[in-house]
């Protein structure tokens, strides 16, 4: 699709150039970068509305501050789009997420504009106190640090860890809270009900906007009014603001709320909390997916769409012609359902991912059995674990990267109360466009050391059903059943569920030359690579371990009795998983088989197709017969 001609942003490459658009033709800037992000992400998939929402905030920070000195901190870090075309890689926008291209997020490898690299939520704040604080070591007293949090991130705890630190701090920082009402899905609990109740008291807002202008006005009139202004600040902060808000009690001076998508009125308002010292939080309140009419009405959807209409904002998707296996998630969803009406002790629990882990299924069909807790997966372990401990069975969908973040209450608030807790990673493995910050690799290394854990990968979507049904029967203690983003098999509904014993693997094919052990539905592709080695003649043997912990040493004792070349596969870290778990049975069993381990290198892997990550790795189809030829040509030699 050709891409329209944008008058003002053609000639802008980097904020220098910003600088020299005058104010009032700003509003155009911002018309131009949002038509330039709806043409990129129409055709070249990823993150849409937040990134529309800030178009106007994005321009104003840019045209306020000296980026890349000051340091500018996105959180979350799909917000940024609007950030990337401005610092420098609207060039290259259209590899955005691709393999080998730019990351979708803020990457400091990839630009001095992106202080920090970001993906997961709640980072900024302490990321931002941080920085502040090395500038206030380094006398750099000109460099200013402003954190923008935003859809959904300010519910997790580790924002209220870095502000209450900056309470006692009294750094420079500026913390913009973008308050759109949204996470991916509509945003939940107190904080939420809060920030509302800020946004539509009109008596609060008219003291708040009257003493602004009241203070703007004396500061401009004579720039040595500072104690004038600290003294009334804080007989108001005291009369006032200290009884109604949240921020200032942390000792943030408080600002806003203001209309995010005046860009103006923000260029005002930034310039001015520039020549104020000490930690301050400006309210902007933004409309997720503005500018987009579909993306106005159905946020959640248009968070990350796929290929679309510019037009009309039809989704350009193909219907399919035969009937389609549905995504791992949608099977948990649907399972989920099924097994919580035949036990009533099962409960389903998220972080602030109801639609991206089906868990809304439940949510609609048993409101007061599932819970979305916000983006809070800490908050959402040990909930969990108080849950487990009076008698519920809590099935907890997080994204597997996203798991990384609750491990110490994986181990003290369930490993170590040995209650049954349900852990459903969802993502597992690479999970391509989103990146280093996203992919799932690590769970099945970080969890295999934790007492008392129960570690599961499904072969298939059916399987995933039966594992399911396996941890849900009771005293089964804290079980981890990992599972890709993707499809599995097309499922017959009506089919008994199955036991799957815990510990227990399965052969899935005989064979002489060697044998392949792998977990989890990556297993797939060994399927596909024994077809093309049979063609050859080589003669191959499948086994699927189904559990890492405990392992199947009976088959694996098999295994090692037969073979002398085998070779481990897994969508994980090479460190810590399958293969390491073999290669021990191996050594504390005197078995003397060369083992060659496929996985995940000890290295970031970046953006791409799971296909195209699965060939960087070498462990995709072709891989896995390389590897195969590869490993009986040393044999013969």
């Amino acid at each position: 699709m050709a891409k329209s001609e944008k008058e003002l942003l053609d000639k802008i490459n980097f904020p220098s150039d910003l600088k020299k658009v005058s104010e009032d033709d700003l509003i155009q800037v911002c018309e131009e970068l949002r038509q330039e992000i709806i043409e990129e992400v129409s055709c070249n998939p990823g993150h849409f509305g937040a990134s529309l929402g800030v178009v106007e905030l994005t321009v104003a920070l840019h045209y306020v501050l000296n980026t890349p000195y000051d340091n500018l901190i996105w959180d979350v870090g799909h917000q940024a789009y609007g950030h990337k075309i401005l610092t420098g890689r609207k060039e290259v926008f259209h590899t955005n997420r691709q393999y080998k291209g730019i990351s979708g997020f803020p990457n400091r490898g990839e630009s001095e504009y992106d202080a920090f690299t970001v993906g997961h939520s709640s980072t900024s704040i302490s990321a931002a106190l941080g920085m502040a604080t090395a500038a206030h070591l380094n006398n750099e007293k000109d460099r200013k640090t402003v954190a923008v949090i935003g859809d959904g991130s300010m519910t997790a705890g580790l924002a209220f860890e870095g502000l209450n630190n900056a309470a006692n701090n009294n750094a420079d920082l500026l913390v913009i809270l973008n308050d759109n009402n949204m996470a991916i899905d509509p945003n939940v609990g107190g904080l939420n009900n809060y920030l509302l109740d800020i946004t539509t008291s009109q008596t609060y807002n008219k003291v708040k906007n009257d003493v602004w202008r009241f203070l703007g006005k004396l500061n401009r009139l004579n720039p040595n009014t500072q104690k004038i202004f600290q003294k009334i600040e804080h007989g108001i902060k005291t009369i006032l603001l200290k009884q109604s808000n949240i921020f200032e009690a942390f000792n943030f001076r408080y600002f806003g709320p203001i209309d995010g998508h005046d860009v103006n009125h923000m260029v005002k308002v930034l310039s001015d909390l520039q020549k104020i010292p000490g930690p301050k939080l400006l309210h902007v309140i933004t409309q997720k997916g503005k500018g987009f009419k579909q993306a106005e009405i159905d946020q959640t959807y248009w968070h990350a769409p796929g290929k679309f209409d510019v037009k009309t904002g039809e989704i350009l998707t193909q219907t399919p012609t035969e009937p389609q296996a549905p995504k791992f998630q949608e099977v948990f969803g649907n399972t989920l359902v099924e097994l919580a009406e035949k036990n009533d002790k099962i409960v389903g629990i998220t972080p602030a991912m109801p639609t991206g882990s089906s868990l809304n299924i439940m949510m609609e069909k048993m409101p007061d059995r599932a819970f979305d807790v916000g983006i809070a997966e800490q908050h959402a372990v040990t909930f969990s674990g108080g849950l487990a401990a009076k008698g519920k069975l809590p099935f907890c969908a997080i994204y597997s990267s996203f798991m990384q973040r609750a491990y110490d209450q994986v181990i003290h608030d369930v490993a170590l109360q040995d209650v049954d807790v349900v852990f459903c990673l969802d993502r597992g493995g690479v999970v391509g466009a989103d990146g280093a910050t996203h992919h799932g690799v690590y769970d099945l290394a970080f969890m295999r050391c934790v007492p008392n854990m129960t570690i599961a990968s499904p072969l298939d979507a059916i399987e995933l059903r039966n594992l399911m049904f396996t941890a849900q029967q009771g005293n089964m203690g804290p079980f981890s059943i990992r599972y890709p983003r993707g499809k599995g098999r097309i499922i017959d509904w009506q089919k008994p569920f199955e036991v799957l014993p815990v510990g227990k693997g399965q052969k899935l094919k005989d064979g002489n030359d060697l044998a392949i052990l792998s977990i989890g539905p990556i297993g797939m592709e060994v399927v596909d690579a024994i077809e093309e080695l049979e063609k050859d003649g080589y003669s191959v043997a499948h086994y699927d371990m189904r559990y890492l912990k405990p392992i199947d040493e009976d088959l694996l004792h098999k295994v090692f009795t037969k073979h002398k070349q085998v070779i481990t596969l897994e969508d994980g870290c090479i460190i810590g998983g399958l293969g390491s778990a073999v290669l021990e049975f191996m050594s504390e069993h005197d078995y003397y088989s060369k083992v060659k381990r496929l996985g995940v290198p000890d290295k970031w892997v970046e953006q791409g197709t799971q296909q195209e990550l699965y060939r960087e790795c070498g462990y995709d189809k072709n891989g896995i017969i390389q590897t195969v030829v590869a490993t009986l040509s040393k044999q013969i030699n």
